[in-house]
């Protein structure tokens, strides 16, 4: 029988965190060659250009191919990618804008200035759960700017299926400053002191519960400040109880990268990786982005979606595209992705037993079957009642 070997310490110390690792990590660089689907490598992170790519998006083995390459470069390698053209039409990008500005000035009226994560409060302007106020504003723009295929495509590169789609919109004025850097959700999202209190595997598991992403909603020249990012920093184990050290964030300083982005555009990364959001440098660049922040089913998400709510909302929407064929199927099943529940559990499988399989059917499972069997709206809305009350009872 073959000895096992005994573990080390099972926890990471932030003290005795290396900080020559680190650099020998940071210190690689990422070819051409090894991303064939990439159009380039700018400062070691491959872009992807979407006009490009609708081959491959469309078919199931390109698709796999394209996700698998993607998956890879998000973690081992620059741990980010940029899609170019992401949105073939960018007018729906400008209706949604219009929705958060006004959202914001609403809330402005409301609330007055609000904290935000790792930056100065009032040092920008945020929408919390923008996805969920997108829909109630306006379901059509909602349903229209979430119909994107490469989204889903990068989303289930990383998470798989059924994921569960939050938002949050970062309006950075001219002026506004940097923010710190950081790893994100989940353990970026604790104390140095309680991230160090999670065991390793947890800290190898917290990045692929998650996938950080934005949405260009302007230009984003370097000078308006886009996201710094330092690439294949995801891949240094240590990283949630590192980050916060000053020599650290030095090296960061010293050695992060920025890429312009056009409207339409979308960068994805891997929430380890240590990033922040730029300065404005601009005198009038409004430097808007629609965070995603996009959770794996089998994980939590940052913020409580009323999917019920916007499933009603956005259920005709979807009946008229379906009908006039003004949306296809991959663009209409993308968009019911991040309207609907795609996971059956908890629930409680007295009142909501499995349906032809293991599991109770989805939220997502059921909008799609009722466009196809063109379920009236007022059944629509009863069924939902019925499945949440399963849910719950």
């Amino acid at each position: 029988m073959k000895d096992v070997e005994k573990p080390g310490t099972a926890y990471y110390n932030p003290e005795r965190c290396s900080l020559s690792d680190f650099q020998n990590i940071i210190d690689q660089s990422l070819n051409l060659e090894a991303v064939p689907n990439a159009v380039g490598v700018e400062k070691n992170i491959p872009i992807y250009d979407i006009k490009n790519l609708k081959n491959s998006l469309s078919s199931i083995s390109g698709k796999k191919e394209l996700m698998a390459e993607w998956a890879w470069v998000l973690k081992e390698t620059a741990g980010a990618i940029v899609l170019r053209n992401a949105y073939k039409d960018t007018a729906v990008i400008d209706q949604a804008t219009k929705v958060y500005e006004e959202i914001i000035k609403d809330e402005k009226l409301k609330e007055g200035g609000g904290e935000d994560h790792f930056a100065a409060a009032g040092a920008n302007d945020r929408i919390w759960n923008s996805l969920q106020k997108l829909c109630e504003n306006s379901p059509d723009v909602f349903f229209r700017y979430f119909a994107n295929e490469a989204i889903q495509a990068a989303c289930e590169a990383w998470l798989g299926p059924n994921y569960q789609m939050t938002a949050q919109v970062n309006l950075v004025h001219p002026g506004g400053s940097a923010q710190q850097a950081h790893r994100d959700y989940h353990l970026g999202f604790q104390t140095s002191e309680i991230s160090s209190s999670y065991p390793k595997h947890v800290h190898e598991l917290s990045p692929v519960l998650t996938l950080q992403g934005a949405v260009a909603h302007c230009e984003m020249p370097i000078e308006s400040g886009p996201t710094k990012l330092l690439p294949f920093s995801q891949a240094y184990l240590p990283g949630y109880v590192a980050w916060r050290r000053d020599d650290f964030r030095e090296v960061f300083e010293q050695k992060y990268v920025q890429l312009p982005l056009s409207k339409g555009d979308a960068l994805f990364f891997n929430p380890a990786i240590f990033h922040a959001a730029g300065s404005n440098a601009s005198s009038n660049i409004h430097r808007m982005a629609n965070l995603l922040q996009v959770s794996s089913a089998f994980g939590r998400a940052m913020e409580t979606i009323d999917r019920k709510k916007m499933c009603i909302l956005t259920y005709p929407i979807a009946q008229q595209h379906y009908a006039e064929k003004s949306l296809d199927i991959n663009e209409i099943k993308a968009a019911v992705a991040s309207t609907a529940e795609g996971y059956s559990f908890p629930t409680n499988l007295d009142s909501d037993p499995p349906k032809g399989g293991l599991a109770p059917e989805t939220q997502q499972a059921f909008f799609m079957r009722a466009l196809e069997e063109n379920m009236k709206e007022d059944e629509f809305k009863k069924k939902l009642d019925e499945m949440e009350k399963a849910r719950l009872s």
